[in-house]
Order: C-alpha cells, then sequence, then structure tokens
C-alpha cells in the first residue's frame, strides 16, 4: 500500500479488524480503489473509502464515487419484486404471463415468477444473435426473451441468469408497478432511505463513476479462466450466449450507453454506503425494504448444486445467493445471510440474526465467479468482530 493512501471515513472501535482487513487489501491484494461498509441495527457503523478511481492512480476515491457492481444488482432487483408479494400485488406461484402475457410464448405460459427468482427458468441466455444495441434497448431483450424457448426443462435444473435475471424481473415489476426497474427503485428505496444507488444513471452522475480496471495479471488457471474457457470451447452454448449476446457485452461498463440503460442484473451503480444501508433495513424486517416475512421467503432454498451455465455448484433462494458450500464460494457467510456478490469482487448481504447489512465495493476486477479474496477477507474480519467462528 502506497505510504500516501489515506483511509477515509469512519469506523466504530469494535470493528477496527475490518478496517485493517481493508487497508491489508491495498497492501497485498492488488487493491486500487474500494469502499466498505457495515450497517447494525440500522445504524452505520463502519463507512470506509480509499485508493483511486483509475488506473494511473491520479483520482481519488472519494466519499461520493459511484462504481459498477455488476451482479450485485440482483439483489436489489430481487427486493424490488420481494415488495410487490409483501404488498399482495405480486404472486411468486402465478405464471409470469399472468403479469407479462407476451411471456407465454414457446410453451412457458405456466412457469411460475418463482423459477425467475431461482435461476430455474431456463432462460440464462437468449440463441438468436442480438445486434449490439440490443443490451441498451429494454424492449428488445424484454421481447427476446419473452419468444425464447427455455435451454432445459423449466425446474429440472438451475443455471445462473447472469444477465438476463435483470430483464426478466424486472419486466414483472415493470408490468405490476406501471414504471422501469430503475425508477421502481429510486421511488421505493434509494429516495426514503436516502441511498446512492441507481439502475439506469443519469448522464450528469457519470463523472462520479469509477473506471472498471481488470486484473494487472490476467487469471490463466483460476475460475475466471475456466469459465472462459467453458464458453470458448461452445461459443453457440448457453454459457457463451449467457455473457456474450449482445456481443456489446463484451465492450464492458465503462462507456457511457452501459451507465444510462437499465441493466438491472448487471449495471447497478452505487457506493458500499448504500448496499449496507439498504441490507441493514432487509435484515431489521421492519417493513421499510421487506417485512419479517419476507425475511424468510427470500433465504429459503431454491436451488442447490451444479450450475448448468457456470460450472461449479451454486446455492440460491429467491433471487438471492445464499452461503454456499465452499469456502471460495462464501461459506464466510453467516448461515441465514442472503445477498449477492458482483462479478470483479463486490458483496453486499443481509444478516438477519445478526441484524446486519454488509456493502463492499471495489473497481479493480477480480477473478473469481463468486467470492473474491478481497471480500472474504473483510467478511472474516467481521464475524471476528461478531465473536463467530468462519
Amino acid at each position: 500500500m502506497p505510504d500516501e493512501l489515506e483511509i477515509h471515513g469512519a469506523c466504530d472501535a469494535r470493528f477496527a479488524p475490518v478496517r485493517e482487513a481493508f487497508a491489508a487489501n491495498f497492501r497485498t491484494q492488488d487493491e486500487v480503489g474500494a469502499a466498505v461498509a457495515v450497517s447494525l441495527d440500522g445504524e452505520l457503523v463502519l463507512d470506509l473509502w480509499a485508493g483511486h478511481t483509475d488506473t494511473a492512480r491520479t483520482q481519488p476515491w472519494r466519499r461520493d464515487t459511484l462504481v459498477n457492481v455488476y451482479s450485485t444488482t440482483k439483489g436489489v432487483t430481487a427486493l424490488a419484486a420481494h415488495r410487490l408479494v409483501d404488498e399482495g400485488k405480486l404472486d411468486l406461484d402465478a405464471p409470469v404471463a399472468k403479469y407479462w402475457p407476451e411471456f407465454a410464448q414457446a410453451g412457458k405460459g405456466a412457469l411460475p415468477v418463482r423459477w425467475l427468482l431461482s435461476h430455474r427458468a431456463g432462460l440464462p441466455a437468449v440463441r438468436k444473435l442480438l445486434p449490439n444495441e440490443s443490451l441498451y434497448d429494454w424492449d428488445a431483450m424484454a421481447a427476446a426473451l419473452a419468444a425464447e424457448t427455455p435451454w432445459w426443462t423449466p425446474d429440472s435444473a438451475h443455471g445462473y441468469h447472469a444477465v438476463t435475471f435483470g430483464w426478466l424481473v424486472g419486466e414483472v415489476v415493470r408490468r405490476i408497478a406501471g414504471k422501469s426497474l430503475g425508477a421502481y427503485v429510486r421511488d421505493v428505496f434509494a429516495k426514503p432511505l436516502g441511498l446512492d444507488f441507481h439502475i439506469g444513471l443519469a448522464e450528469p452522475e457519470h463523472a462520479r463513476v469509477a473506471h472498471i480496471l481488470q486484473p494487472a495479471v490476467p487469471d490463466t488457471t483460476g475460475e475466471g479462466a475456466q469459465l472462459f474457457m467453458r464458453a470458448l470451447a461452445e461459443p453457440e452454448g448457453v454459457t457463451s450466449r449467457a455473457f456474450m449476446n449482445p456481443p456489446s457485452m463484451s465492450l464492458g461498463p465503462n462507456v457511457p450507453a452501459w451507465r444510462s440503460a437499465e441493466i438491472p442484473g448487471a449495471n447497478g451503480h452505487g457506493t458500499a454506503r448504500a448496499l449496507a444501508t439498504l441490507y441493514g433495513r432487509v435484515a431489521l424486517g421492519d417493513g421499510s425494504v421487506i417485512s419479517g416475512e419476507g425475511i424468510a421467503r427470500c433465504r429459503t432454498e431454491q436451488s442447490r448444486g451444479d450450475d448448468l451455465v457456470l460450472g461449479v455448484p451454486t446455492r440460491f433462494g429467491l433471487g438471492f445467493m445464499l452461503r454456499q458450500d465452499s469456502h471460495t464460494g462464501g461459506c464466510c457467510l453467516g448461515a441465514g445471510a442472503f445477498g449477492h456478490p458482483g462479478a470483479g469482487g463486490s458483496l453486499a448481504f443481509a444478516d438477519p440474526e445478526a441484524r446486519l447489512g454488509f456493502g463492499y465495493v471495489m473497481n479493480r476486477m477480480g477473478p473469481r465467479i463468486l467470492l473474491d479474496d478481497r471480500a472474504i477477507a473483510l467478511v472474516e474480519a467481521l464475524n471476528g468482530c461478531l465473536g463467530r467462528k468462519t
């Protein structure tokens, strides 16, 4: 860690080991810019940021720096659906076509909403190669998925809906709420709770966004490399199409079109503070985000075992990743915790037993599919502060 690097923010003395783990990530894990926050009993007890937003390390990470959190966005999207369930407006066991009639195409008329949230719908990708501009066109993606035939018999297996999750769940929310998923999150969660989190970022806010950086040394043997090779082996297979269709996905997140669009499976922009605050309210089950009944619903296991898209075992509740079955997959999380990691390293979760919300964001991509070593170090330090063994 460079001598001039400073850690900014506040940390309750009880959580000093998390601060040290955060600092250690800069010293030993090639952290470039990052932030971490913890909410306990509805109050921020840790809110730290450090480093830089650019490769040259000339632009400091600030309190209000935003960063793309990839699939950590999925948890926020899922919360929107669960809020509608709490309000009696969405039945997870009703057919998707009840809310989105066009979805009944290709034999999907009876497919329930529940399977969208649990990655069991068989719709992780569109087979036909789509135009680049489709990635940023909500109606085009919704129409393509409504017309798509499932890649496997729905509910017979599960496979990570890496990007399509957002359009599938988001279109159900849009049909019920009468507004886009991004607008719903803004109006129901972000504004009332004062959260600096956005799905579809207004152009004037782009200047606050940290540049996403690839690893200094490309991974050639780890989980990320294995996933790439899996996709490369079958260019028209489910894994390749899930991550590379539309092909403009390869352009990455550092372009204005990505930041401005609503891609609620992958392009949320926010702060660690916003994520910790949101999940901190979730953990309380006080209705400000979801109810106590909603907590039980979110973390009820729906899928477990071999993932047909990722090629590794995964475990999901209703829209959320749960404690996984391997250390690198996230067994450091509390047994009742639920949330979502994002590609490259970000992580946010609620731990209702501890009445805690956690958020970690960064701009230097790591190679893991599930939890990154930096996030694991922070969570393990947090567990120590709570008197829990990993």
